[in-house]
């Protein structure tokens, strides 16, 4: 009998604000620039592009754009979507 696979989606597992910090944290602390951007699009996908441009303020079609795969978007649209996903960026020592 084969085994049935399907590639692993971080989507469809980050549900709660905990789970978003953690994910983007792992990215921020060892990732790459295009590998962060690939996780805030996850995130966005987790939450649904539509009701993050509500909540954001930014529209559907901008938030495709700067979270593509030639996106790059400005740390205004970053935070604006950070907030409304219920998380922030931080600094430490």
């Amino acid at each position: 009998m084969a085994i049935e696979t399907k590639p692993w989606d971080a989507a469809e597992v980050l549900n709660t604000p905990a789970d978003i910090a953690a994910y983007l944290d792992a990215y921020l602390e060892d990732g790459t620039p295009e590998e962060l951007l690939r996780a805030v699009k996850a995130i966005a996908r987790s939450r649904g592009m539509s009701e993050l441009a509500r909540q954001s303020g930014i529209s559907r079609e901008a938030l495709y754009r700067a979270f593509g795969d030639k996106g790059n978007p400005t740390l205004d649209t970053l935070l604006r979507v950070m907030k409304a996903l219920g998380v922030r960026l931080a600094i430490a020592a």
